[in-house]
């Protein structure tokens, strides 16, 4: 299987597992969904697992750039950032294809934290983290660290509850719920 036809599988194989979860889609489905056959794929990799890998590394890829374009695009100044990373997560709660956080998913599907796809999904949470500290730094604000952590909690919370009620009213919510957080961490 050449690199482009590896590509295309494991972003196929990305939509099947972000719409049907991971345990549920096997590879039977998984072939029929993708169409390439149970043989190519595991031409490519050994096993399930390391299709998953790869397909939560390429949602890393894709999900926090387009985040961090998103924000910078809605918003210059690195304070108005913060809040506009609630702005760019209420756009992706009305896309018809949302289904929630494919690394929520997948850390809930594998929960021991020292199994790779656990680590992956752990992972990604950290490096959006580290993102939201830079933001707050650049900001100014008195506790960098602690606002992304607030900011990230709020975040995750977001997309869950998005997923299972009133996407709209709950982008609202957290975004009111960022920008108390955001103004008492600069307020002395």
């Amino acid at each position: 299987m050449s690199a482009s036809k590896r590509d295309e599988l494991v972003q196929r194989a990305l939509q099947a597992f972000y719409r049907g979860g991971f345990h549920a889609i096997g590879m039977d489905r998984l072939a029929k969904e993708t169409g390439v056959s149970k043989t190519a794929i595991y031409k490519h990799f050994r096993t399930k697992e390391e299709l998953i890998l790869a397909t939560l590394r390429l949602r890393d890829e894709q999900f926090r750039n387009w985040l961090m374009r998103r924000v910078e695009a809605l918003a210059p100044d690195p304070r108005d950032q913060l809040i506009a990373i609630f702005d760019a997560l209420a756009e992706w709660f009305d896309e018809p294809e949302f289904k929630s956080c494919m690394f929520i998913k997948a850390s809930s599907e594998y929960q021991d934290r020292a199994h790779p796809i656990h680590a992956t999904s752990a992972e990604h949470k950290r490096l959006l983290a580290v993102d939201f500290t830079e933001r707050a730094k650049k900001a100014g604000a008195k506790d960098p660290d602690k606002l992304a952590r607030e900011l990230l909690i709020v975040k995750e919370g977001a997309i869950v509850l998005a997923h299972l009620h009133d996407s709209r009213r709950v982008a609202k919510d957290a975004r009111q719920a960022a920008e108390t957080l955001i103004n008492a961490s600069f307020n002395n």
